[in-house]
């Protein structure tokens, strides 16, 4: 579904002579090949959407470092430049949760899992990965889990 979403996308920006957003695209799709290298070496056939999901979502926390980088160097134009990768990017990934949404989803989580200090929170941080791929900062949500069993 993602990947056909992504091809659509990129033949639409093409026929509109939208250079940005093609460029954009396709740093997804070469990020979603080097993904579907690293599967194959795992024996599977390609990456799944949440391997994607993740990929990209650390497309936008690197981008979002290079926007830092380009404003205290005064580079506006570079850091509207990577601000316009992150909105493409954004296109494709699902609703973001809110930080209240965040809070809940992890509560409910540490109480499925019955976690109970900070040694628990790789169990929970790989339910969270699996059940909100794409849909939550994960360094966020660390913090949280901190707060609530620390």
């Amino acid at each position: 579904m993602l990947r056909d979403d992504l091809q659509n996308e990129l033949k639409n920006a093409m026929k509109n002579k939208d250079m940005a957003t093609v460029a954009a695209i396709r740093l997804i799709i070469a990020g979603q090949k080097e993904k579907d290298v690293e599967a194959r070496g795992k024996g599977k056939e390609k990456a799944d959407d949440a391997e994607l999901l993740s990929m990209m979502q650390t497309m936008i926390k690197q981008r979002n470092e290079s926007i830092k980088i380009y404003l205290q160097g005064n580079r506006q134009d570079l850091a509207d430049k990577e601000q316009g990768e992150i909105d493409v990017i954004m296109r494709f990934l699902p609703k973001q949760l809110s930080p209240e949404e965040m809070e809940n989803a992890v509560k409910s989580v540490i109480s499925s899992t019955g976690a109970s200090s900070v040694k628990d929170m790789g169990k929970v941080m790989g339910m969270l990965k699996s059940e909100y791929s794409g849909q939550m900062d994960f360094g966020a949500a660390s913090a949280v889990i901190k707060k609530l069993l620390g």
